[in-house]
C-alpha cells in the first residue's frame, strides 16, 4: 500500500469543513512533519504519524522557494518509498513533479472520497471550500463537476 503525506492546506480545509475523517477512510494513516503538524496548529488524530525528515541540508534548499511545511513534505516524500504527495501550492507541486514524486492534491482526494461514496455532492464540498479561502479555477471547477 502506498505512504500519504500530506502538506497543511489539505488538512486544514478538510478540517474546517469537517471532513478531515475523508483522509483516514480513504488512506488509513497519513504521514506529516513536524512543520506541517506546527502548521496545523492543533492536536492531530492517532491515525496521523509525525515523522521527523532526514535530509536537513535538502530542506533547507527547497525551503529557499516554498514554505517549510510544503518544503519538509516533499523532503519526506523522497525519503519514502512508494509514497504520493497530497500538496496544493503550485509552486510546490511544480517542484514535486520536477523531482518525480507522485502528487495530488486535496480537489484530488476529494474526487476519490466521491468515487467511493463517502461524500454524496462536489458541489457543496467545493462550495465549502471556497468559503473557506480555497481558490479554484472556474475551469477546473467545472471540470470536477463533471463527477458530481
Amino acid at each position: 500500500m502506498r505512504k500519504v503525506i500530506s502538506n497543511t492546506s489539505c488538512l486544514i480545509v478538510l478540517d474546517n469543513i469537517g471532513l478531515f475523517y475523508v483522509l483516514r477512510e480513504l488512506y488509513g494513516n497519513i504521514l506529516v512533519t513536524e512543520e506541517v503538524s506546527h502548521e496545523f496548529g492543533k492536536e492531530l488524530e492517532d491515525w496521523v504519524l509525525n515523522q521527523k525528515i532526514r535530509d536537513e541540508k535538502y530542506f533547507k534548499v527547497i525551503n529557499t522557494f516554498i514554505d517549510k511545511g510544503e518544503a519538509s513534505a516533499i523532503v519526506l516524500a523522497l525519503e519514502t518509498d512508494n509514497s504520493i504527495l497530497i500538496i496544493d501550492d503550485l509552486k510546490g507541486r511544480k517542484i514535486a513533479k520536477n523531482l518525480g514524486l507522485s502528487i495530488t492534491g486535496t480537489l484530488g482526494v476529494i474526487l476519490k472520497a466521491k468515487q467511493q461514496g463517502l461524500i454524496s455532492s462536489l458541489k457543496e464540498v467545493l462550495d465549502a471550500f471556497k468559503d473557506q479561502g480555497f481558490r479554484i479555477s472556474s475551469g477546473l471547477e467545472r471540470e470536477i463537476l463533471k463527477y458530481d
